[in-house]
């Protein structure tokens, strides 16, 4: 009820007022990691960052103080944190002791997860089979399936980063995530191509064409969480970007205003949907609103 009466407040102030105020935070705990994907930029090998405790609580209280009321726990693989006693569930207690009205994290799905206190959980999801294991590891499609269906929680959803090896795979995807019970809904996205990662970056016309492919499956009803409004943005990627409302802070304690492609020069290439969402929203887009409204909700 809290979010119901916030969220048009929010809204009031970043839209008539202009008021910049986070809404969400995306707070990396750890880059520490259980798998070597082949288009991630963020985990470390050797001598990974894992924040303790209270270093966490200290950028939660922060990230609030800012404004934001949602956070997810990202990593590296968030489900491997821990400090003495204290576990992923122990951080998502926390954010709810200061105020946050939901936690999520996202995870590979490698190993278990069972037992989240999380309201929501995103699992990340590269395509069907083959195609997910040619890009984090052979038999870790398997293994999350596996652990999806073992997790038994009620708001699981999928993430596929659609680039250059599996944007053929996006069809069954979906399908596979309309026809799965344990799943929710997917969000599509497309690869940014950060340094070493250029050769996954899928050209605009293939984009375009699979933009159209997804707006198709959206619109006969298929699981997708991106808006019509906002795939349509994702196109060109040439809008105004509304990254603001989201705050960053990276494994090593650096904090953003903003996301971590624009330091890195890639706000022309970006894929992340939030962009074109975001951007939606403020352009008061019903389809968009709605969206927005039922995943926060």
């Amino acid at each position: 009820m809290k979010s119901l009466f916030y969220l048009p407040w929010w809204f009031f102030k970043a839209r008539i007022l202009g008021v910049k105020r986070p809404l969400q935070t995306v707070l990396f705990i750890s880059d520490k990691c259980n798998l070597a994907c082949k288009h991630c930029s963020v985990y470390r090998t050797t001598n990974p960052n894992v924040k303790s405790y209270e270093q966490i609580k200290e950028e939660l209280e922060y990230s609030y103080n800012l404004g934001s009321r949602f956070v997810d726990f990202e990593g590296g693989e968030p489900t491997l944190w821990h400090d003495g006693d204290k576990n992923l569930n122990s951080l998502i207690r926390l954010s709810k002791k200061i105020g946050f009205y939901s936690a999520t994290i996202t995870t590979n799905a490698f190993q278990p997860f069972s037992g989240s206190e999380a309201d929501s959980i995103w699992v990340s999801l590269d395509g069907l089979g083959k195609y997910h294991d040619d890009i984090r590891g052979k038999g870790v499609f398997e293994k999350l399936v596996k652990h999806i269906e073992e997790a038994n929680h009620p708001r699981i959803s999928v993430n596929m980063v659609i680039n250059s090896r599996n944007y053929t795979s996006v069809g069954e995807t979906v399908e596979f995530v309309k026809n799965n019970p344990h799943i929710r809904s997917i969000s599509l996205n497309f690869h940014n191509p950060y340094p070493g990662t250029e050769a996954l970056f899928l050209d605009w016309e293939t984009r375009s064409e699979v933009i159209d492919f997804i707006i198709k499956k959206k619109k006969t009803g298929y699981p997708i969480m991106n808006s019509v409004s906002g795939l349509k943005l994702m196109k060109h990627s040439g809008f105004k970007k509304e990254c603001w409302v989201s705050n960053f802070i990276l494994p090593d304690g650096q904090r953003l205003t903003e996301c971590a492609g624009k330091t890195a020069g890639m706000c022309d290439l970006c894929g992340l949907s939030m962009s074109g969402e975001m951007h939606s929203v403020f352009n008061l887009k019903p389809d968009t609103i709605f969206a927005g409204m039922k995943l926060r909700m």
